[in-house]
């Protein structure tokens, strides 16, 4: 079979030499001539002695070559050689008796320069080296991909011994690596001639199947000294460590970036529920892919929390979020049910050292401890629940709940990062929700004290028929001081009245309850309404720098006359059935509290059928629509004066409130009957 030239022995010049048993040369290649410098014609039938060995090792030479003759034994050595030009020039020889097929016997030396073989021999010393040696993986292949020789570095890196690469294909052993785009690298390399550096891959080796590496694949095309394609040559660099420092780079960023967004997502409101699902939402999946936010009842409603001690605590589920669908939600409280959990739970342990639990690989003696019982412990390992942290909710040094964690889809366990991160949330989240817990208590407090001092009137007053809501702000800090009032007087008549105190909080709803004792007073002097709110603004000019409007009605069934007096308060509507709604032009007068202003009547006509409506102005005022136009809007929902007034009031309230409106509203209803 014939095959394809190397050009090594071109590179060595190998020359080959015969000589007779009388040392005359018989044979001189041209290898020959190029070393030695003399032509065929100038060598063939000279003594080879004469010609190419210096006098002072003749007898040498002719020793060694008797002796080869002689015995056939070879020899292999290097001895001057006098060039034609001169010089003499250290060779490498090797030498050998050869008999022909009569018997006759010849010398045959082959020679190569010695210079240039040291030189070769150390190059392929020093690059056998390099490649036994070396870190990086190397690996030489052919045309076809199949293995011609690899370093004990790449046997590390694929598990597979040296000698079982040769002769097999590149993805018999990167089983670990994309090896097609390995591959399709390898042949445009290999195509082209145009190397491809650091090609970046990742995988599982079988030296450490459970942890990520990632390596740097560069490859070459090989070509010998005439341009012949040889194969290629590929290089593969761990870069595991690099990998992994900019995986953590890029974890400390997503962090960063997830404690600002916490900053601005986190707290947005002043209730507790809202913030819960806030710290869930922005934890999920980030951080966790199940994520709960539970807080002890007793803090829940401000009550004096006891020392903490092993008994079991109970805890009011707030928020609960999961990443994708799972039954690990089924597993947990839904948000708004009280659970009590021994002290033997590990959201329990948190609460009661107010230090992080962390269990990087849940087994299966764990999940009675993270499970609230037993069916719960076995939805969490059908959800694939294999790592969980919970971190405790502190704010001024009181442990409000917990945050509790899980990871299912996320391979990763929780690691110190981790529980830093949670705590960083918790810890924003457990300030926001302590303000928010204090708020509502105080604002409930409020709501309760407004509430308490809010007329229980009676529903049947001669000649009206009334209906009333009172309906606190959604967002503000705290409750104002809106009310009215129905006062039955002498006569059969009545007094309507609605006011509002500026401010609010239990100073304003203390205040309220003070002008409406005193509204109450008056009014039983049965004095007319400029007079009544004369005194009322004489009372609020001593109530702290108070402003208060107010407007005070007198309806007499008698007359069907509404007198009606307003210190500075939105205009009452009046609709008549048949006839559009109107805004009563009453006179104007400053708002209590101004003092020195005086205050007039104004008189309204109520036929049977007709509705007065009061109202404070929470029911109309917004940030960002002009008053006429609320106004406007206000009476287009009195067009059926003969609707139902229980239906009226809820029409009024939910077709001009919204959730986030920041006032409270009183409104009072009344129908001529």
């Amino acid at each position: 079979m014939r095959t394809r030239p190397t050009g090594l022995l071109d590179m060595l010049s190998v020359a080959a030499v015969a000589l007779d048993t009388e040392g005359r040369i018989v044979f001189w290649s041209p290898q020959a001539e190029e070393l030695f410098g003399y032509t065929s014609e100038e060598a063939l039938g000279t003594h080879a002695a004469r010609l190419l060995v210096h006098p002072e090792h003749l007898k040498s030479v002719v020793s060694l070559f008797t002796d080869v003759l002689e015995t056939g034994r070879g020899w292999a050595g290097a001895f001057p050689v006098r060039h034609k030009d001169g010089s003499s020039r250290l060779t490498e020889f090797r030498t050998m008796r050869l008999l022909d097929d009569l018997g006759d016997v010849y010398a045959l030396g082959i020679a190569a320069d010695h210079t240039l073989l040291q030189r070769v021999e150390t190059d392929l010393a020093l690059c056998e080296r390099l490649i036994n040696q070396s870190p990086i993986g190397l690996a030489l292949l052919d045309s076809d991909l199949c293995y011609l020789l690899v370093n004990p570095a790449l046997e590390r890196i694929d598990g597979v011994p040296a000698e079982q690469h040769i002769g097999r294909r590149l993805r018999e052993t990167l089983l670990f690596l994309d090896v097609t785009t390995v591959e399709a690298a390898l042949r445009q390399v290999l195509a082209t001639g145009t190397p491809l550096l650091d090609q970046y891959h990742v995988g599982n080796p079988p030296a450490d199947p459970d942890n990520e590496h990632a390596w740097s694949l560069s490859f070459y095309r090989l070509e010998d000294p005439n341009g012949r394609i040889l194969g290629a040559a590929a290089s593969v660099v761990d870069v595991t460590e690099r990998h992994r420092a900019a995986g953590e780079a890029d974890r400390a960023r997503r962090r960063l970036a997830l404690i600002a967004d916490a900053s601005t997502r986190i707290g947005t409101t002043l209730e507790v529920e809202q913030t819960a699902h806030e710290l869930a939402e922005i934890a999920t999946p980030v951080l966790a892919d199940v994520v709960a936010v539970d807080v002890l009842d007793a803090a829940l409603s401000c009550r004096r929390m006891r020392k903490p001690d092993n008994g079991p605590e109970l805890f009011r589920a707030l928020a609960l979020r999961a990443s994708h669908p799972t039954v690990a939600l089924r597993a947990a409280d839904p948000p708004g049910d009280l659970a009590a959990y021994d002290g033997d739970r590990l959201v329990t342990l948190c609460v009661h050292t107010a230090r992080p639990v962390l269990v990087r690989h849940v087994s299966d003696n764990d999940l009675p401890r993270i499970a609230r019982n037993a069916e719960a412990g076995d939805l969490l390992a059908r959800a694939g629940v294999h790592s969980y942290l919970a971190v405790p909710l502190i704010a001024h040094g009181e442990v409000l709940g917990a945050l509790d964690l899980k990871r299912t889809r996320n391979p990763l366990p929780f690691d110190d990062d981790d529980v830093v991160l949670a705590s960083e949330l918790a810890g924003r989240a457990a300030v926001a929700i302590d303000n928010a817990r204090w708020f509502q208590s105080v604002r409930n407090t409020a709501l309760t004290l407004q509430r308490s001092l809010l007329p229980e009137h009676s529903p049947r007053h001669t000649g009206l028929e009334l209906a009333s809501r009172y309906q606190p702000a959604q967002t503000t800090s705290e409750v104002g001081g809106d009310w009215y009032d129905v006062i039955p007087l002498t006569g059969d008549k009545t007094a309507l009245v609605v006011g509002d105190v500026m401010g609010n909080g239990i100073d304003a709803a203390a205040t309220m309850g003070r002008l409406r004792t005193a509204t109450c007073a008056y009014a039983d002097l049965d004095l007319p309404p400029e007079a009544v709110l004369q005194h009322l603004d004489k009372i609020t000019c001593d109530l702290e720098h108070y402003i208060v409007t107010c407007l005070y009605a007198v309806y007499d069934p008698a007359t069907g006359q509404c007198t009606i007096a307003n210190a500075g308060h939105m205009p009452p509507a009046l609709a008549r059935p048949g006839r559009e709604a109107v805004l009563l032009d009453l006179p104007p007068a400053a708002p209590l509290g101004v003092g020195g202003v005086p205050f007039e009547t104004g008189t309204a006509e109520l036929n049977p059928g007709d509705l007065l409506v009061l109202y404070t102005d929470g029911l109309v005022e917004t940030r960002h629509h002009a008053i006429d136009d609320r106004l406007n809007t206000l009476l287009g929902f009195l067009d059926q004066p003969g609707r139902p007034l229980e239906q009226t009031c809820d029409l009024l309230l939910h077709g001009l409130r919204h959730p986030e409106d920041h006032d409270d509203v009183a409104l009072l209803v009344a129908r001529a009957l």
